[in-house]
């Protein structure tokens, strides 16, 4: 099965892939908004080039910096972002909001600007990792345990911490030991 979404309100529309042919056309109307919208079953030449740019730019901001792993839940499905150096501003997907890392979920205990991520070298060229809150609704946990308002906790490679009931696997760079030979 796959999921579309309408381009108005963001209401996913699933459809069996199966049952059409690559480069067969398809027509939805939202059930939602009523928004009538059409895709193309298959790549296009464009848009699989625009795609493989955008993964190997992705690919090496994750060698670089790491990625987070949002665990499949019933709330979303897994999705890999990568991280980059900086505050990395993590928080629900919805259409007006700007963040860093806009996770795609249903999940109503996730806000909108949720968390920061930072990320930087130390004096040794290592990636740290320093995760807080921002002031959310429902808080940030780090193994089950409520970060406070003005908290900022280092973590590493395999961290697991929960925004609402959304969990996140931090994932480090590849190689994180910068530039100390």
């Amino acid at each position: 099965m796959k999921r579309v979404r309408c381009p108005k309100c963001d209401n996913y529309i699933q459809f069996d892939e199966t049952r059409y042919e690559d480069g067969q056309s398809l027509v939805f109307v939202c059930d939602n908004c009523q928004k009538q919208f059409g895709i193309r079953i298959g790549h296009s030449k464009l848009n699989a080039a625009n795609r493989k740019a955008e993964t190997t730019d992705e690919r090496e901001g994750a060698e670089r910096f790491g990625s987070l792993v949002v665990i499949e839940n019933v709330f979303a499905y897994k999705q890999v972002f990568p991280l980059r150096e900086g505050d990395n501003l993590i928080g629900r997907r919805c259409k007006g909001t700007e963040v860093d890392i806009a996770v795609e979920t249903n999940d109503p205990s996730m806000d909108r600007r949720h968390c920061y991520l930072n990320v930087k070298r130390d004096k040794t060229g290592k990636v740290v990792y320093t995760l807080r809150d921002n002031d959310s609704m429902t808080g940030t946990f780090l193994l089950n345990e409520l970060l406070g308002p003005k908290d900022r906790v280092r973590i590493a490679e395999g961290a697991v911490f929960t925004l609402g009931a959304t969990t996140f696997i931090l994932r480090e760079a590849a190689a994180n030991n910068g530039g100390s030979d």
